[in-house]
């Protein structure tokens, strides 16, 4: 991903930015896009992975729709002019304030959460004058076999309505006049790599499909959500993922009724490859214990490995770049730490490098999904900024 004619412009850039592979963005969609087209599905990009807008402006001009979880995503898609009627939010939380706006701009669909949310935005679209389109996101206890913070759909997380509430959502959209039901909606969590999950999710999607069916609702979507997991070990060996495998597994287990479309939700398959946290050594600190590397990014810029324990990637850029005769000494194990004044503040932990110093550049990789869009001012930090591939 890194020659080293871009390592050496790196070295004259202010520190620490993110850089985008822009090739590498669209070679991805493009994958993703032309295996879902095969199928006839349809897929919206998760603005919660990044909305950089040069990467949105990409992916808007491909076709994607859009997948917001909070009204200021919903006004970004709408200002970076994607589609509206290919722009759904989601979220369990959706305030009055950020309803109203989505109902002016005349979005796709929301995905509801709760049967109180229901009669909120059928309210809310009375007093417009409005027919909201909604999905029920319906909570299918299917484990996605990920880590515990990222899993969202089993019957302990705070997502979707629980199927022993169907019954009375049934009845509360039987009453609801401003209030359209185009589909059902699914998302098991994120990170997965095991196809077979997404298996589980057809054969419970088929049986509420069913149901809905047996009680008069001719469901126009079926949205399955995303959740598609990245190789964040080898990012150069696997730098895109298998969206063939990944769509191939609906094709074959759900049970599309006629005229039904199918709707997916993908942000971190499509986005986070491309981007990499680059960073500079400001101290090493060696001692009999620990051999620690201080990088000027910290938790600040990149919060999944605190938050997450998230693995990432890291590599020495000019070590890499170098013309070293040492090439056969083994590698030094450093931790790999922030600047931020707390102890969670760490990339990684025994991290085999080769032997850094002061001023070495520093990729983390596969940073391109929850990065940015993480990033905070904690310790009156600096703004993040961005490296682009095709600017010089």
């Amino acid at each position: 991903m890194f020659d080293r004619s871009r390592i050496n412009a790196f070295a004259k850039q202010e520190t620490p930015f993110y850089y985008y592979d822009i090739a590498l963005l669209e070679q991805t969609l493009t994958s993703a896009l032309e295996a879902a087209d095969t199928l006839g599905f349809h897929v919206h990009y998760a603005l919660k992975a990044n909305f950089n807008n040069r990467l949105l402006e990409r992916i808007r001009d491909l076709g994607f729709g859009a997948d917001c979880v909070s009204g200021n995503e919903v006004r970004r898609a709408v200002e970076t002019r994607f589609d509206p009627g290919k722009i759904v939010f989601a979220g369990v939380g959706k305030s009055d304030k950020e309803i109203t706006y989505a109902l002016n701009e005349d979005i796709f669909a929301f995905n509801v959460e709760s049967i109180q949310e229901l009669q909120v935005i059928d309210g809310l679209a009375a007093g417009l004058g409005k027919i909201a389109r909604v999905a029920l996101r319906i909570n299918p206890n299917v484990d996605a076999h990920t880590h515990q913070y990222i899993t969202t759909g089993l019957d302990e997380n705070k997502f979707g309505i629980a199927q022993w509430d169907l019954p009375e959502a049934v009845e509360t959209l039987r009453k609801c006049r401003h209030i359209e039901l185009v589909g059902i909606h699914f998302h098991v969590g994120s990170q997965i790599t095991d196809l077979n999950v997404f298996k589980s999710l057809c054969v419970k999607v088929n049986e509420l499909n069913n149901w809905f069916d047996e009680r008069g609702f001719r469901l126009r979507i079926l949205n399955v959500g995303g959740g598609l997991g990245v190789d964040y070990h080898e990012p150069d060996a696997y730098p895109i993922p298998d969206f063939r495998a990944y769509f191939s597994v609906f094709g074959e287990f759900l049970e599309r009724k006629p005229g039904q479309e199918v709707h997916f939700e993908l942000g971190r398959a499509l986005v986070s490859q491309c981007g990499s946290l680059v960073s500079r050594v400001l101290y090493v600190k060696n001692g009999i214990k620990k051999n620690f590397l201080i990088i000027d990014a910290g938790m600040t810029e990149l919060m999944r490995p605190a938050l997450y324990q998230a693995y990432h990637r890291i590599e020495n850029l000019t070590a890499a770049a170098a013309d070293n005769d040492n090439t056969d000494e083994p590698p030094l194990h450093y931790d790999v730490v922030g600047p931020i004044c707390e102890s969670t503040d760490c990339f990684g932990k025994e991290v085999p490098l080769p032997k850094t110093q002061r001023g070495d550049l520093i990729a983390i990789r596969t940073a391109g999904a929850y990065g940015e869009v993480m990033a905070s001012r904690y310790n009156l930090r600096e703004e993040i900024r961005y490296v682009y591939s095709d600017e010089s």
